[in-house]
């Protein structure tokens, strides 16, 4: 890490080796910005948890020296920590106009929104944070206002992109600012920290127009209600669908939390058009006919608790699928979801509806054609793919050598790895803290490898629990051993079994007390091993075993 203060310090906290939870730290001496700080969802190992956020600690013990926290965009992989964040740190956050928007929603839900310091970003408008100077430059995603950052530090401009593609024909108008890009190639770029989602895709990612043309066909062809499912942050889809309902005489029922506060924080702000006729209360559905009616609702990715999931089951208080029903999946699986959307449709199927599931999205990525256009009009010296996992980060450096980037300029980082820029080289730098924080209900960080660890044992071969009460004065057996057994064997069919497993358990603490061993940890060992290597043996299971010792 930075042993002076004429160093600059790139570090990325998350967002490298993996998809989502994007976090990347700038420190200059006494001095730290921090871009997004993001969220991503639990793997399938890490059983029970709900979401995971960036390990914070670095900045935490030196948050003396933060001066803010920059966000690229409104979408969960870059917003959706910050409630955990700012709970412990409590700096100013700086970006456009929809993204604060979303981040307010956010921070109402955990009663934070009159302790933070929230700033606007105008457009050519350059905030000066510490020795920082950062301005934004427009980009195209799915999403609007979205940006990247020129960071003006004083060894250098570096550009970073944020999730980015250049869209010829946004579908709000507005087309990414290829002019200031090719300006600050001209000035001279130190480094391009860019966005690697899309590095294995050759060619350019489609217009996010040309999704609207699909919905609108389905729209006008479809023959009764209309359920479309899309990313509840994904506005300009929201948008084609809205228009689509509107050309052709259907109402829109929003369904879903996340929609319904996206929608209504889209309108407030003039990114949504809508006419004020359009919206009807999911209430009004059974009162009009069918094909009147189109239902927009969240649940794209099967998640067991959304609203389409919820309806798939027959589980939502407030719409049900019905023969005739056209539902629409208006997105792509997140890796990881590919079995919940499978599950989702085939309910959808069996209660009646006819689902279109392919087709009907676009990436809000850029393809190899953008990635080589990016690094074309910056013409970076150094040059750090992030934003996807480690294959994509190699693919997207192959393409910058492709383009004439110096190989030894180019640095694959992982979690916590410091490049130090100092008199215009580079290097690796040593490591800080990071790694992941897992959300668990109310619990922040408290679920770790050894709970972690539990649970799956749990879950694959179950747990017994021994029970037995001893003499205080003798060490003698006054009750029990009871067993109690849950997830391992069903006891009315294993009573042989567990009678064995409770005369084993029983000789092994008398053997043990005839020896005068008396320590609880002692006693509760020597029942544990003497009981799993019998269960092994006769069942090939390891099942958790918690001996309870109580005396009287």
């Amino acid at each position: 890490m930075p042993k002076s203060k004429s160093r600059l310090a790139i570090v990325p906290l998350g967002g490298v080796g993996e998809i989502g939870k994007n976090m990347t730290l700038y420190w200059y001496g006494n001095d730290m910005i921090v871009v997004d700080a993001g969220l991503k969802f639990p793997e399938e190992e890490m059983l029970g948890v709900d979401i995971v956020i960036p390990d914070i600690t670095f900045l935490v013990e030196n948050k003396e020296k933060v001066r803010g926290i920059f966000v690229t965009h409104g979408h969960e992989d870059h917003i959706g920590g910050l409630p955990y964040i700012l709970k412990t740190l409590n700096v100013p956050v700086y970006g456009t106009r929809l993204t604060l928007g979303l981040i307010e929603n956010k921070l109402k839900e955990h009663n934070l929104l009159d302790t933070v310091k929230m700033h606007t970003i105008g457009d050519n408008q350059q905030i000066q944070a510490g020795v920082f100077s950062v301005e934004y430059f427009y980009v195209n995603h799915s999403i609007p206002d979205t940006v990247g950052f020129a960071i003006h530090t004083p060894e250098g401009l570096v550009v970073h992109t944020g999730d980015f593609k250049f869209d010829q024909t946004p579908v709000d108008g507005r087309q990414a600012d290829l002019q200031k890009l090719a300006g600050y190639g001209s000035q001279g770029v130190l480094a391009l920290v860019a966005d690697s989602t899309n590095a294995e895709r050759p060619g350019f990612t489609p217009s996010e127009k040309s999704v609207g043309k699909t919905i609108d066909h389905l729209v006008a062809q479809a023959p009764g209600r209309i359920i479309l499912s899309t990313f509840a942050s994904n506005i300009h889809r929201v948008q084609q669908v809205i228009t689509a309902a509107e050309r052709y005489g259907r109402k829109v029922a929003i369904v879903g939390r996340s929609m319904v506060n996206n929608i209504q924080t889209s309108i407030q702000l003039g990114y949504l058009n809508v006419l004020p006729s359009t919206l009807i209360d999911v209430d009004e559905i059974g009162r009009m006919d069918p094909d009147k009616v189109l239902i927009l609702s969240t649940g794209s990715q099967g998640e067991p608790m959304s609203a389409l999931t919820r309806m798939a089951r027959s589980a939502h208080r407030k719409v049900e699928i019905m023969p005739g029903d056209t539902v629409i999946l208006a997105s792509h699986p997140i890796p990881g979801n590919e079995k919940f959307i499978s599950r989702t449709i085939d309910q959808l199927f069996k209660a009646g509806a006819n689902v279109i599931y392919q087709g009907v999205h676009v990436s809000g990525h850029g393809s190899q054609e953008e990635l080589k256009l990016m690094i074309n009009l910056t013409r970076p010296k150094y040059f750090l793919p992030v934003h996807g996992e480690f294959r994509m980060q190699r693919t997207h450096a192959n393409l910058a050598i492709d383009l004439g980037v110096d190989p030894d300029n180019i640095f694959i980082t992982e979690l916590g790895d410091v490049v130090e820029f100092e008199g215009d080289r580079a290097r690796f730098g040593g490591k800080v803290p990071a790694g992941t924080v897992m959300i668990d209900g109310l619990g922040v960080g408290d679920v770790g490898n050894i709970v972690l660890r539990d649970r799956k044992l749990l879950s694959q071969d179950g747990i017994l629990v021994v029970v037995v009460t001893l003499s205080k004065t003798s060490g003698t057996i006054l009750s029990g051993p009871d067993i109690i057994s849950r997830g391992f064997v069903y006891v009315r069919e294993s009573e042989a079994l567990l009678d064995e497993a409770t005369k084993l358990v029983e000789s092994t603490l008398v053997r043990m007390v005839s020896d005068n061993i008396s320590e609880w940890s002692s006693l509760k060992t020597a029942v544990r091993d003497t009981l799993g290597r019998y269960l092994y043996e006769q069942t090939r299971r390891r099942p958790m075993i918690l001996p309870i010792i109580m005396e009287a």
